[in-house]
């Protein structure tokens, strides 16, 4: 009997890697494996910042600290991922994407052991200040992986993350409910930050063994031999670099940080302008309001440990139902829409809760916070990034992240800093009021901005218009 011979696929431009993975009919075997590793580093940023929020109340009452220090506090990670977020994406599309992704799980192993740790304030700042630099790095670089390694059918599961994040924060709770019961007392937010240590570890150990680097990167950066080494690795055909061809491909960005003039041009300038108004918007509503529910449920719904973190709980269950919702969502409406959307319903939330947050009766006072996080996490909490992962070519993907995230991060600073000292200020109420005024500001914006990532007919990658330096 003859043998026959399957002849390798030949990559000679990212294009051949595009479409080879625009073929697949699912994202399966050690590309799955891949993606839930960069979806499990998302896990491990969302846990490690709603790590500090399950237990602010007893660390405020255990350092017995002030206002001014519990914003600076809560707003240290936001700080230095607002730093790290355009570094850590500036490494990925210069170096490639795992060795920065590794180097955030030592940053996040490395910031949960200092804050659990702490004798003082001052070094729960510093270890919080660590866990930021890796959220800011591996955010950037898992949004890039996700986007590279997923066929363009199924580009809104990107969305899936934001479901991710809200299981993370919902598991926190719980172990915090544990620790209470467990009669950890005061020392709640000691285990609830070193168990964000825990899973560092484990992720560490995991992606140093499984993860591969992404064929699309290494193409756009002409290392064809390379790409097409990983692409057996990952889906387990036979790949071959061929003779360089670079017709119909623009040129590579080669510029390292300078490359960042080119978001602000041309076609890629109201892609910019969407994604960062996404991201600026979820952020300051977030973490004004939806960070501080376990502070906001002990208003609510008395002193009670257990029934307040119960009450937030239940409203970040309506986070993993919108999170996970959203790729559904972005499919049927488009990621620009559902944004539109979503911030209108989340602006109509937080006028009501500011107008009759005072008389509001018990299940008024579950059903409100609850409609926010639904609306958020099936709308613009995920939109942002998934935007941003789509709307650029592979070697500016990661530095998109990373500015795009910035902004993010910039917002989540304003939100997480001036949400504390507001609501000492004029109180609650009059805070929501205040807040309200970012979401409609980003539905105006999500309304009149065109771009739809989903929609397009070419992939970024192979775009002819896009912007690019003179040789």
């Amino acid at each position: 009997m003859t043998e026959v011979r399957t002849r390798p696929h030949p990559i000679a431009s990212v294009s051949d890697v595009v479409a080879y993975i625009d073929s697949r009919p699912a994202i399966k075997g050690r590309a799955l494996v891949i993606w839930w590793l960069a979806l499990g580093g998302l896990f491990l940023d969302a846990y490690a910042n709603s790590a500090l929020s399950a237990g602010l109340a007893s660390l405020n009452e255990d350092l017995g600290l002030a206002a001014g220090q519990t914003a600076l506090l809560t707003a240290s990670a936001s700080v230095f991922s607002l730093l790290f977020n355009p570094i850590g994406g500036w490494l990925a599309d210069r170096y490639g994407r795992i060795p920065p992704l590794i180097a955030a799980k030592v940053l996040a192993l490395a910031g949960g052991a200092v804050a659990a740790l702490a004798p003082a304030y001052e070094i729960v700042v510093a270890g919080r200040v660590l866990v930021g630099a890796a959220y800011g790095i591996d955010f950037a670089i898992a949004m890039a992986v996700l986007a590279e390694m997923t066929p363009a059918r199924f580009k809104n599961r990107l969305n899936v993350w934001q479901g991710v994040w809200y299981t993370a924060v919902s598991a926190n709770l719980l172990l915090a409910i544990a620790f209470h019961e467990l009669g950890a007392g005061l020392d709640i937010w000691r285990f609830s930050l070193g168990s964000a240590g825990v899973i560092a570890a484990v992720l560490l150990v995991l992606q140093l063994a499984l993860m591969v680097e992404s064929p699309s990167w290494l193409a756009r950066k002409g290392r064809l031999p390379e790409a097409a080494e990983r692409m057996g690795r990952i889906y387990g055909g036979s790949f071959e670099a061929a003779e360089p061809d670079t017709r119909g491909v623009p040129a590579a960005a080669d510029r390292g940080m300078a490359n960042v003039a080119l978001l602000f041009r041309g076609t890629y300038l109201p892609r910019t302008v969407l994604a960062g108004t996404i991201s600026v918007g979820q952020a300051l509503q977030y973490f004004a309001v939806g960070w501080y529910l376990p502070i906001i449920s002990l208003q609510m719904f008395g002193a009670d440990f257990v029934f307040a973190t119960l009450g937030t709980l239940v409203f970040n269950l309506f986070g993993i139902v919108g999170g996970f919702s959203a790729p559904a969502v972005g499919k049927r409406l488009g990621l620009r829409r559902a944004s539109a959307i979503g911030f209108g319903v989340v602006f109509v939330i937080l006028l009501l809760m500011g107008l009759t947050f005072d008389r509001l009766p018990l299940w008024a006072a579950f059903l409100l916070p609850s409609v926010f996080i639904l609306a958020h996490s099936g709308g613009p909490g995920a939109n942002g990034k998934s935007v941003s992962a789509l709307s650029f070519r592979s070697e500016l993907r990661a530095t998109a992240n990373g500015v795009i995230g910035a902004l993010g991060s910039l917002g989540t600073v304003l939100g997480l800093f001036l949400f504390p000292l507001v609501q000492e200020a004029v109180g609650l109420p009059t805070t929501f009021l205040l807040v309200s005024v970012v979401p409609l500001v980003c539905c105006v914006i999500c309304s009149a901005v065109k771009w739809e990532p989903t929609r397009a007919a070419v992939n970024p990658d192979e775009e002819l218009d896009a912007p690019q330096f003179a040789r």
